[in-house]
């Protein structure tokens, strides 16, 4: 029975030792995570359904057809009227569709002119399927042609597959070490095969986690939008004329000085000089009562003739 055991416990530490190395470099960056996108659990999407593991129903000597998995992410960029109303209008329609909202931040920026204009970027997942409709309807936000935009495709299909086989195999090693420890008699037996079985299911676990997450990954599309205000983006204009690049930056920083001398001149004007005229102006008329009182005493003293 030892020997058995024994055998069969060197044997699973090799099928462990081949599945963890494959799986910790398939893709770092899409770290396993069964809570990384909430709200998914009941459905993975059309692009996962040939990979559910819990329902695979075909053995090692079949060849299923493989359906594609890849991932997409969008980032784009846009010029409208109001950003935070059209942040607004991009989470109903990512929440209509099913999807939801990752992230949401508004805040004020300044342009090169001083004035402080809103701002803002959000970033929402939309089913797969729908992602070229999401699209349509964030860009039609804009009046403007779109500012940037950037999509980005990972397929996940072989990554998807070694994680299907090592999850047949590791299951497989339970079922068998499970019968092993039901047959065994003795305590270290049972220790012993109890302690390679919590770390074969725990590895089960760690491989239906990280397949859980590439199936809602496939499911949901990322949208990132960078949202801008039209005065942001409009370019600087004398006239018809329209400078660009070093013209463009040499005329709004004079603009600017111009600007700030105006602004300094008025705050002279109606600040400096009324505060100064506050602090100071009693002291220069006490100064000035001062030396005419001094002077006018001085002028007597050389006028008065002299004793006889």
């Amino acid at each position: 029975m030892i020997k058995k055991i024994l055998f069969t416990l060197t044997t699973l530490s090799l099928v462990l030792a081949a599945c963890a190395p494959a799986a910790a470099t398939e893709a770092p960056a899409l770290a396993p995570s069964r809570g990384a996108v909430p709200g998914m659990e009941e459905s993975a999407g059309e692009g996962a359904r040939s990979f559910d593991t819990a329902n695979t129903g075909y053995s090692a000597g079949t060849s299923p057809t493989v359906e594609r998995m890849v991932i997409k992410d969008v980032q784009i960029s846009l010029a409208v009227d109001e950003p935070e109303a059209s942040a607004g209008r991009i989470q109903a329609m990512a929440e209509e569709m099913g999807g939801y909202v990752v992230s949401l931040n508004m805040y004020q920026t300044t342009l090169d002119n001083g004035a402080k204009v809103p701002q803002g970027s959000i970033t929402v997942r939309v089913p797969a399927e729908r992602l070229t409709e999401a699209l349509g309807k964030i860009k039609a936000e804009s009046s403007q042609p779109v500012l940037n935009e950037n999509i980005n495709s990972q397929d996940i299909t072989a990554e998807y597959t070694d994680l299907s086989s090592d999850l047949r195999n590791l299951e497989a090693a339970e079922a068998q070490l499970q019968e092993i420890m039901d047959g065994a008699t003795k305590t270290e037996d049972v220790l012993l095969v109890y302690n390679q079985l919590v770390s074969t299911r725990g590895e089960i676990e760690r491989i239906k986690g990280q397949m859980q997450y590439y199936e809602q990954a496939v499911a949901l599309s990322s949208v990132a939008v960078e949202l801008y205000t039209n005065e942001a983006v409009q370019p600087l204009s004398i006239g018809t004329w329209e400078p660009k690049g070093v013209a463009k930056d040499a005329i709004q920083d004079l603009i600017n000085t111009l600007e700030w001398l105006a602004n300094a001149a008025i705050r002279i004007v109606l600040f400096v000089l009324p505060v100064a005229i506050c602090i100071f102006g009693p002291l220069v008329l006490i100064v000035w009562g001062a030396l005419r009182i001094y002077n006018k005493r001085k002028r007597a003293k050389t006028v008065l003739p002299p004793k006889e």
